[in-house]
């Protein structure tokens, strides 16, 4: 059970003045239930390879694989595989439109063919699962804040019941309080379902946080691949392409380069601070 991504290609206007190399030879496989980070700075490629995933873009050359099939190959059923892997656009509270949240919630499950009974249900265990309180099922979604807009159009998603959800900049716009609320009610979806989570995110704290595995993407290509720790490894390259690593990894190094005994692979603050009374003990 996984998604794969044999030499991938991806030219927009080709052809044309405007023709332009978004993706360049990426391979990669992302196996059932893993927690992924997509990071890189803006025109990387992250968003435009996201979108391959479940067929809202076509490759130029190369191929995707869902679950072992190709999904470029004759008779494969595209509208299912959007149903399978759920993608949650930047700014998704841009398209809410029903007349209230609930309604809304039950706009992909209706699409889908189910009973208007089966749609209310799977919209009421989407809403729980993203925390949403029921006191709001009936309130015109234009009426809540960022934060409840944004779990109202994850739970849009959620209904359709996929066993991947892509997230593009979930917690763009977001204060700090209601980015962390987000983050941690994903966190929370993925460990309760086993759902594969993929997170495209500008924020290295967050990535640290929450994700198992960091894809790093730039002018197209990918560039580095493996976990935080791993990654954040490479911190002088990354600000190469413009990019960094948490600042608790620039503490750590700073921290060692004075003498301090500590592994400069720490990534969140908890693990820095576990390492630093490591140290001094």
């Amino acid at each position: 059970m996984s998604i794969a991504l044999e030499h991938v290609n991806y030219v927009y206007s080709p052809g044309t003045a405007y023709e332009k190399m978004a993706l360049k030879d990426v391979s990669l496989e992302i196996p059932q239930g893993q927690f992924v980070g997509i990071i890189g700075h803006t025109g990387s490629g992250k968003s435009t390879l996201i979108q391959h995933l479940n067929g809202l873009m076509k490759a130029t050359s190369g191929k995707i694989l869902y679950e072992g099939q190709d999904v470029y190959g004759e008779g494969y059923d595209m509208r299912a595989l959007r149903g399978r892997v759920g993608l949650v656009f930047q700014y998704p509270e841009h398209q809410l439109f029903e007349v209230d949240v609930i309604s809304d919630v039950c706009f992909g499950p209706k699409n889908q063919g189910l009973s208007s009974e089966e749609c209310e249900q799977r919209a009421r265990e989407a809403l729980d699962l993203v925390g949403f309180p029921e006191k709001y099922y009936r309130q015109s979604p234009f009426e809540l804040s960022g934060g409840q807009k944004r779990r109202v159009a994850i739970a849009g998603v959620l209904a359709m019941k996929p066993k991947v959800l892509v997230l593009d900049e979930p917690t763009a716009g977001l204060d700090p309080k209601g980015r962390d609320e987000i983050l941690d009610q994903v966190e929370r979806l993925h460990k309760e379902t086993g759902m594969t989570v993929i997170l495209v995110s500008h924020s290295m704290e967050d990535v640290a946080r929450y994700v198992e595995r960091i894809i790093v993407m730039n002018r197209g290509e990918k560039m580095l691949d493996g976990t935080p720790k791993e990654v954040f490894r490479h911190y002088k390259e990354l600000e190469q392409v413009g990019l960094a690593a948490p600042q608790v990894t620039y503490v750590m190094h700073d921290l060692k380069d004075r003498g301090f005994s500590v592994s400069p692979d720490a990534t969140t603050i908890a693990e820095a601070a576990d390492e630093i009374m490591r140290s001094i003990q």
